[in-house]
C-alpha cells in the first residue's frame, strides 16, 4: 500500500513539491517520501488511538478529503511537522505544500479505494498495512459499506464498539 500512496502523492507533487523553490530539485524525491510516509504515519496513529470508526468513516465518500475535516487537519499537522523538520521550511512554506497537496492526494485515494473498477487501493489492503495485518480476517469492505450507510452503531446506543462489530458478523 505504501509504494501505491507515495505514486500517488508523486503524481500529484507537481506545483506543491516539484516545481516548488523552497524545495531543492534534488531533494523532491525524498520530500515526496516524508510526506507519504508522515501520512501514513499520521493515520497508524489515529488508528491505535482507537480511531478505527473515524478512518473507516473518512473512506466513505471523497468530500470527506476537505481541509476542514479534524482528520485531514491532524495528518496535515503531522506531515507539516516532518517537513518542517526534514527540509528546514517555515510553517508558512510548509503548510502551503501540505495545503495543496493532501486534500488532493487523499481525495484521489479515496475516490479510487470506493471506485469498483480501480484495484489500484482497497479498504482491506489499507487496514492491513496501517495496522500491521492486524485486521487481517475482517472484511473492511463490508464494514466500509455499513459505514457508508450509516449503519455501523447495531446497538445504536451512540458509538461503534464491540458488541456492534458482533452484531454485523452474526446477522
Amino acid at each position: 500500500m505504501l509504494d501505491q500512496l507515495m505514486n500517488l502523492i508523486r503524481e500529484n507533487a507537481g506545483d506543491s513539491i516539484v516545481n516548488n523553490p523552497d524545495i531543492p530539485n534534488e531533494r523532491n524525491e525524498e520530500a515526496i517520501e516524508t510526506a507519504g510516509s508522515s501520512l501514513v504515519s499520521g493515520l497508524q496513529g489515529i488508528l491505535a488511538q482507537g480511531g478505527t470508526k473515524d478512518v473507516l468513516g473518512f473512506f466513505t465518500n471523497e468530500s470527506n478529503a476537505n481541509a476542514g475535516n479534524p482528520m485531514v487537519q491532524q495528518l496535515s499537522g503531522g506531515v507539516m511537522d516532518s517537513l518542517m523538520n526534514k527540509f528546514g521550511l517555515n510553517k508558512s512554506q510548509a503548510g502551503g505544500i501540505v495545503g495543496s497537496l493532501l486534500p488532493m492526494v487523499l481525495g484521489k485515494l479515496i475516490g479510487r479505494t470506493n471506485n469498483p473498477n480501480d484495484s489500484s487501493f482497497n479498504i482491506q489492503d489499507i487496514f492491513n498495512s496501517l495496522s500491521g495485518g492486524k485486521s487481517a480476517g475482517i472484511n473492511m469492505e463490508s464494514m466500509l459499506g455499513k459505514a457508508a450507510s450509516g449503519g455501523l452503531d447495531k446497538d445504536r446506543d451512540g458509538d461503534v464498539d464491540l458488541q456492534d462489530l458482533t452484531a454485523m458478523f452474526s446477522r
